[in-house]
């Protein structure tokens, strides 16, 4: 494979999938997309542990990613590949790489230069709104914030960018 041009065979480093000690036990990457051809990827914080994201992607994310050291995503909602801080700036390193079990699932731990923010909203981790347990779920159920304040003004970052969440 060739580094300067990683997506020129990246669907020829992935294994084949050839029995469940293999996927398992094994030390060959056979990751396993879904139906749509994306693989879950939570994403955390190096340092602290945190959960910054939950993100998916196809192979070519994930040859991008293991290539260039930088977290590539596929964005469900515009239909695109994207490195994460190609407009804010914010490019998350990756310090780590792992695979699940049936290697149906990844997990990045990442250094995040700048601010150290994930979201588009603007908040650090995506996960900024915690969920109370042990209520009855309705129109009532609140959410509380977890984060003091956004950690940089969107608007400033992103310009005119197209915000990603869809309604």
């Amino acid at each position: 494979m060739n580094i300067q041009n990683p997506i020129q065979s990246h669907t020829a480093i992935f294994s084949r999938r050839q029995s469940v000690e293999q996927v398992e036990e094994g030390e060959v990457l056979s990751p396993k997309f879904d139906a749509d051809g994306l693989i879950g990827c939570v994403t955390t914080d190096a340092v602290t542990g945190d959960v910054l994201m939950l993100g998916y992607m196809n192979s070519e994310a994930l040859t991008l990613t293991i290539a260039t050291g930088e977290a590539h995503y596929w964005s469900r909602s515009r239909k695109t590949l994207w490195r994460k801080g190609a407009v804010s700036g914010l490019v998350q390193k990756v310090e780590e790489l792992r695979i699940d079990d049936d290697q149906d699932a990844v997990w990045l731990r990442v250094s995040v230069n700048g601010s150290g923010a994930s979201c588009h909203v603007g908040y650090r981790s995506c996960f900024y709104r915690r969920l109370p347990v042990g209520q009855t779920p309705g129109p009532d159920l609140r959410l509380s914030f977890t984060e003091s304040g956004k950690t940089f003004d969107p608007l400033q970052v992103y310009g005119d960018a197209p915000n990603p969440t869809v309604l």
